[in-house]
């Protein structure tokens, strides 16, 4: 493997490459070409000079994804500043904790969170600045201040005629294992951790995209943003592997509803596709089942003539939802419901499933579709080793140790738990569960924290339950909880299907005891759930979408 390049080097690179390029579009909103992102950057990085930042100090970012906080970041790392992108979704507490936990120097904020956060509560913060035109909401020096409203002029002067390719020069050059940012973890119980992960990890993780969707994905291609840019999975596979190519990228800037997502695929039509289950699952159920899941098509997919044609047909109008030009959808961060799964497969659809974590920042196995093992997550990936730890790892799930370039350097200010977490030989411990076939496909059998155990002593794993139970009739989610030595169901119902069809609360009951007949039946005894209890509301979910679990245990 080539040497480890400077990775603000290639930000620059790709800069002065892609000079008159499109790079960042907020959909439905504006463009900035490459050099604006430069122009951008370097006023930036005036105000950070002159308002004292130094290199290593900590910028803090949360907002919604936008062209202006992929610039932010871009300009805190090119500067030799550690960046710290906080999920908007946070709680305005959680979101105080970490810019104080991190001790961050300036906050970048959107439109919404600058409604939410409190500024006594960062008491350290030199100020706060608005994403959307890097206005300052709070300044606590009189540099901060002077710096901002004189920007325009120190800009001017230090570039009398105008900015060129030329000027773009300077960004810091750093060492791989350098800590660039810290990401702090969704978490599901707690106070999250911060992850701290080093230049060597992004640039590995960009590496491994351009060995793998390289040749697919080119220079003055376009893609769309879904994930959040604060996600180390959006991050590297949404923004900075695209900008280093020279891509376009669209931002949704407003909550992305499929609505929303399926008309910014038919415009857009994007190279590749990074997502999570979640919302891949729910434009297939809202786009095409209802064009499909009639008895005629029933009735030519058993023919075995035309079912080829039929499967290729389905194939073709399930692409068009996502644009059509893509090649290949990634799915990743949750778990994948089975039936979805194996309708893609049987079809024929260009989708792979890979497995990460925002300790290796994140990609640890992945497959092309058109070697991908359905149900597995793919192999480890370039820079990477993995191993089950289990005495039979192909039959008995053990928990799943990665090792290599992508894992984080650990967590900030917490030795203790970073020692619990990387071992003594640099493997990192996942907390995952899994087995792993001959080939070395891993098959990924839940989280090990979320085991539950049952009467006899079996291991249960509550997701292959919740799998199952999501295919059932009127179920749009679910949890599986224990309470004492029984199993109850949890379930969202699909209340926009039950509400066309005319069902009563009494009809939903009804129904749900039926799903649990029926899921019972596919179950060993040990699995079985003795209720099914209806909640309203849908689930409370972590930004990766993942069902915050601990809410619902007794």
């Amino acid at each position: 493997m080539e040497q480890i390049p400077s990775f603000n080097n290639l930000i620059q690179k790709s800069i002065i490459d892609n000079w008159e390029k499109d790079a960042l579009t907020d959909f439905k909103g504006s463009t900035l070409q490459y050099h604006d992102v430069a122009r951008k950057i370097e006023k930036l990085h005036i105000m950070f000079e002159n308002c004292g930042v130094e290199k290593g100090d900590k910028i803090a970012l949360a907002g919604r994804n936008s062209a202006n906080w992929a610039v932010a970041f871009l300009a805190t790392l090119t500067y030799g500043a550690i960046a710290v992108p906080i999920l908007h979704e946070f709680t305005p507490d959680q979101m105080h904790n970490i810019v104080n936990h991190s001790e961050a120097k300036l906050l970048f904020v959107g439109d919404i969170v600058t409604t939410q956060i409190d500024a006594t509560k960062m008491p350290a913060l030199e100020g706060i600045i608005y994403i959307p035109d890097y206005s300052l909401v709070l300044s606590r020096t009189d540099k901060l201040t002077y710096a901002r409203e004189h920007l325009n002029e120190m800009f001017g002067k230090k570039y009398p005629k105008y900015f060129r390719k030329e000027h773009v020069n300077y960004y810091i050059e750093q060492n791989p294992n350098e800590l660039a940012l810290i990401n702090y973890t969704s978490g599901t119980t707690g106070f999250s951790k911060g992850v701290m992960i080093p230049y060597r990890a992004i640039w590995s993780n960009v590496y491994f995209a351009e060995q793998v969707v390289g040749k697919a994905v080119n220079c003055g291609d376009n893609v769309i943003s879904i994930l959040p840019m604060a996600h180390m999975y959006g991050m590297s596979f949404e923004f900075l592997f695209e900008f280093l190519k020279g891509c376009h990228i669209y931002y949704l800037t407003r909550i992305p509803s499929p609505a929303i997502i399926a008309q910014a695929f038919s415009e857009v039509k994007p190279k590749i596709i990074i997502s999570v289950p979640l919302v891949i699952e729910k434009i297939i159920k809202k786009k095409v089942f209802p064009k499909i899941q009639n008895n005629r098509m029933r009735m030519l997919l058993h023919m075995p003539v035309i079912a080829k044609k039929v499967r290729d047909k389905i194939c073709e109008q399930v692409s068009n939802a996502f644009g059509g030009e893509f090649y290949e959808i990634i799915i990743g961060g949750a778990a994948f419901n089975q039936e979805m799964e194996s309708f893609m497969h049987q079809i024929g659809f260009r989708y792979t499933v890979g497995y990460g974590a925002t300790e290796c920042a994140p990609i640890i196995c992945y497959a092309d579709y058109k070697d991908y093992v359905p149900g597995s997550c793919g192999r480890s990936v370039v820079n990477m080793k993995v191993r089950i730890d289990s005495s039979d790892p192909e039959n008995i799930p053990g928990e799943i140790l990665a090792k290599g370039m992508n894992v984080m350097l650990g967590y900030y200010k917490n030795e203790e738990v970073t020692r619990q977490t990387i071992d003594k030989d640099g493997w990192y411990h996942t907390g995952d569960l899994g087995t792993m076939d001959a080939d070395g496909n891993v098959f990924i059998k839940g989280r090990s924290k979320n085991m539950l155990l049952g009467a006899s002593g079996q291991n249960i794993y509550p997701e292959e339950i919740e799998d199952k139970l999501n295919s059932l009739a009127l179920v749009n989610e679910s949890v599986v909880i224990q309470e004492g030595d029984k199993l109850i169901g949890l379930v969202h119902p699909d209340y926009d299907e039950a509400k066309n069809m005319g069902f009563s609360k009494e009809d939903l009951e009804n129904i749900m005891e039926q799903n649990r007949n029926e899921l019972n039946q596919m179950q060993p005894s040990y699995c079985r759930l003795a209720a099914i209890r209806i909640y309203e509301e849908e689930f409370e979910k972590t930004p990766k979408k993942s069902i915050k679990r601990y809410l619902y245990q007794k």
